[in-house]
């Protein structure tokens, strides 16, 4: 029993020291510079202070022999990170139980408060063997715990009983099929990938996890727990070893800095902390020789850790694949029986195997020709151990000579050409680094991170996505996702060349200078190496220089100007080069992040390619005939709606032309409906009170609410009404302002709600009752409330920028704006322009992740003078800028 007397003596002789060691072994941490190896050294110096201070407050607590204290988890592995737990076991004899133990139980109490005290974030459970036992068969986590235990002090015969016990009874293989399945799991959290742009360094893929899950299957296995045991045992070559232990260095170097820098237990990279994390390795920014920033440093960092998780990942694989096979032949049960491809390679159990693991080094084209045989032959799944150690291994092998021999030039391009299997084969080869030694120019996108704010993919992982969702427009199962996207890929005849445009459009990110340009030379230059026909390849360059046009186009230009449309025609040139650069700009958009795609931006680009496709068929946009075709398709929807005949022609009666070019028939026949009961005729008597009238309904365009509203126009009119939208928690997509010729604004807004998606039934009672109190509220405009801006925000924030010029025909004033998102942003905008009496003619909102690009069509003779357009200038970098 222990002596609890002992437990009075005071503490500070034990907690000063600890506190103090500590804290000289942080700052020494924190000063290693780019060492890795002083860092996992680090780790076992926390280590054996933390067992030092156990031991002495064990002694002290006076339990008797017969009880241990072990570490578990991994504290077990005797490494201790800055802010991790201190995981203990206390182990009791058979028949020993603190409930019916009233002096054991408080013993054991102030022992566990004695950690505490003297500064050990302690994370105790107590057991005999048996319950230990009992636990682990029902929970993975507790065996994987127990698995790691490791003796600090007490009886040894006790604990080496436990450990022998614990040992008979796990079964090597079932734990592996448990591991593996939470690694699965872990991994799909983490959207299977490394590239995260705030990844965990602990759990996600390529991240220590990854590494401990093959030891502690390894250890499971009887085959060892350390590196050294598995290089013994034949599954590491010494050059994958030393791989190992330097990504592991770097990882556990990177976990450190994290816990030192946030003060806490911290894994994640955020944004927040990667600046602090590369300063405190000492990276710097790479400069360009006009001294502007090419790489920042944060970048540097990011790229290292990407590397080293990539690695983690293939190494991982291997290894597992290799234990399993172990675990497997030691059970007794059968190898799958190879069945020959061809002479380079078996199909073992739906896995690619290499006939002989030179195969590689005497026949270096066999690399690309793995990737074509996965991609082609059906019931492939993957690569065997023996082909990605193969693989790994026999990287100097991709040199120049191998990146311009004409036989891989025709391997790749049949990849690309392949009707099936191509977006796993690219994901595959960019696992397995193939992908970057072969495409030099893409390797240098890997890992590179993209600080726009809307892109939540490193480059490399974009570019695949991209190339995911052109290859799904043209499959079958997935035509429901965007009928039209896949209506048009229906009729095109070489989706390779889509294939290779999604490949190359973001190639040159990273560089300085336009990325577009950039990449289309490369694009030209990879078509040039692989024989690519001239039509074809002018055709590739022309998606990768001009793969941001469309967007722009659509979502920050007058659609309703026969102009624009015009302009944009004679860019594109022809219907084909439409037709691929509208299939590439979905996916393209697509593949940013899933925040900045929705259906008011897919309408925004169907209109726009259907408009241009009237105007390269040599039919120039004929206003009066448009006009006149959307009028009477108003009028077939008012009649099938009952409306009395000629009730909607006191509110056309006051629409000019501008307004019909803008809206289609549906709403057209919308505002008829809710408005022309509304509209005063001529020669009536005015109304005591200016009538505001809102009106909203479920968007025909999509999630999201699409809201009209008809009042006495007046300066202050659109700040108010996005006021209230800011108010309510709707973010708008577009606006549509129009002035009757009797003096009333006719305005219509797309509208999402970042609140609650799933209510907007509900959203149109509240919006039609609350907004025209808004809207005539006689109050001043209110002093703009600006939201905080996001973490990703302020670690990246961009320069706002503001251009406000005459349009083309110096009739009206395009104002854009691009800034960082937040709460009251808009409002502010429209405050400013309100101050200053300008109105708001058209308004383009473009939400690019945590990005706006706005663009304002405006009107004001005011606007004339320098020292007025000045002002606003001014004033909307204030707003811009305000913290």
């Amino acid at each position: 029993m222990p002596d609890t007397t002992a437990l009075a003596a005071p503490l500070p002789a034990l907690v000063n020291p600890y506190r103090q060691k500590k804290a000289a072994l942080l700052d020494a941490l924190r000063h290693s510079g780019s060492a890795l190896r002083g860092a996992r050294a680090g780790l076992t110096r926390l280590s054996k202070l933390a067992d030092e201070t156990l031991i002495t407050l064990w002694r002290q607590a006076g339990f008797d022999k017969h009880t241990a204290l072990a570490a578990v988890g991994g504290y077990g592995r005797a490494e201790l990170y800055p802010h991790s737990d201190v995981d203990v076991l206390v182990l009791l004899p058979a028949g020993a139980d603190p409930r019916r133990d009233e002096k054991l139980r408080q013993g054991i109490e102030q022992f566990i408060a004695s950690c505490w005290d003297a500064g050990l974030e302690i994370g105790s459970s107590v057991r005999t063997a048996q319950e230990c036992l009992s636990v682990a068969r029902d929970d993975i986590t507790v065996q994987t715990a127990l698995l790691e235990a490791r003796l600090i002090t007490g009886s040894r015969a006790l604990f080496r009983d436990f450990h022998q016990r614990f040992v008979a009874e796990l079964d090597p293989l079932e734990f592996f099929n448990a591991k593996r399945l939470e690694m699965r799991q872990r991994h799909a959290k983490y959207e299977d990938t490394p590239y995260a742009l705030e990844p965990n360094c602990k759990e996600s893929p390529g991240g220590l996890r990854d590494l401990q899950m093959v030891l502690w299957t390894a250890r499971a296995a009887g085959i060892g727990k350390r590196w050294e045991d598995l290089r013994q045992a034949d599954l590491l070559s010494a050059h994958e070893m030393r791989q190992l232990r330097y990504n592991e260095s770097l990882l556990a170097a990177v976990r450190t800095r994290l816990h030192l820098i946030a003060g806490r237990r911290e894994d994640r990279l955020v944004f927040d902390l990667q600046n602090a994390v590369a300063d405190s390795f000492g990276f710097k920014h790479r400069l360009t020789p006009e001294g502007r920033v090419a790489l920042r440093a944060s970048e540097i960092l990011m790229r290292r850790y990407y590397w080293a998780a990539k690695a983690v990942m293939q190494l991982n694989q291997v290894l597992l694949q290799g234990i399993e096979e172990r675990l497997r032949a030691k059970r007794g049960e059968p190898a799958p029986a190879p069945r020959r491809i061809n002479e380079r390679f078996l199909d073992l159990g739906g896995l690619i195997e290499i006939a002989s693991d030179d195969l590689y080094e005497r026949e270096p084209p066999a690399i690309l020709e793995t990737f074509l045989l996965y991609a082609r032959t059906p019931g492939l799944k993957g690569l065997s151990m023996r082909t990605l150690r193969a693989l790994y291994n026999a990287r100097h092998v991709m040199d120049h000579a191998f990146r311009v021999d004409p036989a891989n030039h025709k391997t790749f391009l049949a990849i690309l050409q392949q009707p099936q299997g191509l977006t796993h084969a690219f994901r595959l080869m960019n696992h397995t680094s193939v992908l970057g030694r072969y495409l030099w120019v893409f390797r240098r996108i890997v890992g590179q991170m993209q600080h726009d704010l809307f892109h939540v993919y490193t480059v490399d992982q974009h570019i695949l996505m991209v190339l995911r969702n052109m290859r799904r427009f043209f499959m079958a199962e997935h035509a429901h996702e965007y009928p039209f996207c896949s209506q048009l890929a229906a009729g095109w005849d070489k989706p390779w060349i889509l294939y290779t445009a999604a490949l190359f459009h973001d190639i040159a990110k990273g560089r300085g200078g336009d990325h577009s340009e950039l990449g289309a030379r490369e694009a030209h230059r990879f078509c040039q190496q692989h024989g690519i026909a001239r039509q074809d390849a002018r055709l590739i360059e022309f998606l990768v220089r001009e793969h941001l046009t469309m967007s722009r186009v659509a979502q920050k230009e007058d659609l309703s100007d026969p102009e624009v449309i015009q302009t944009f025609a004679r860019r594109v040139g022809n219907e084909r080069n439409l037709t691929a650069l509208y299939l590439l700009t979905v996916a393209d958009v697509r593949g940013t992040s899933p925040k900045v795609w929705n259906a008011w931006k897919g309408k925004l680009l169907e209109d726009l390619y259907k408009l241009t496709v009237r105007a390269l068929g040599g039919r120039a946009p004929d206003p009066g005939a448009l006009i006149e075709s959307r009028k009477r398709e108003a009028l077939v929807q008012l009649a099938r709606a009952s409306e009395p005949h000629e009730a909607h022609r006191a509110l056309w009666d006051t629409l000019d032309v501008s307004y019909f070019m803008r809206h289609d028939a549906d709403e057209i026949a919308w505002h008829a409906r809710m408005l022309s009961r509304h509209v005063r005729k001529p020669g009536a008597p005015a109304s005591a009170a200016p009538l505001t009238l809102v009106r909203a309904r479920i968007s025909p365009y999509g999630p999201g609410l699409q809201v009209v509203v008809y009042a006495s126009d007046r300066p202050d009119l659109f700040a108010r009404m996005c006021g209230y939208f800011d108010r309510a928690g709707f973010s708008v997509l577009d606006a549509k302002i129009h002035t009757t010729r009797d003096g009333h604004a006719l305005d219509t807004f797309q509208l999402i709600s970042a609140l609650d998606a799933e209510h907007y039934r509900e959203f149109v009672s509240m919006v039609e009752a609350d907004m025209p109190k808004a809207i005539d509220n006689p109050a001043p405009l209110p002093a703009p409330r600006l939201g905080r801006v996001s973490r990703r925000v302020k670690s990246f924030p961009i320069a706002p920028r503001i251009d406000l010029r005459p349009d083309d025909k110096a009739q009206r004033w395009l104002l854009t704006v691009t800034a960082n998102d937040r709460v009251g942003l808009l409002y502010s905008i429209a405050r400013v322009l309100a101050e200053h009496q300008i109105a708001v003619d058209m308004a383009k909102i473009a939400t690019l992740g945590e990005r706006v690009e706005d663009s304002f069509l405006l009107q004001g003779a005011q606007l004339q003078h320098g020292p007025t357009q000045l002002d606003i200038e001014q004033e909307l970098q204030e707003v811009l800028e305000a913290q």
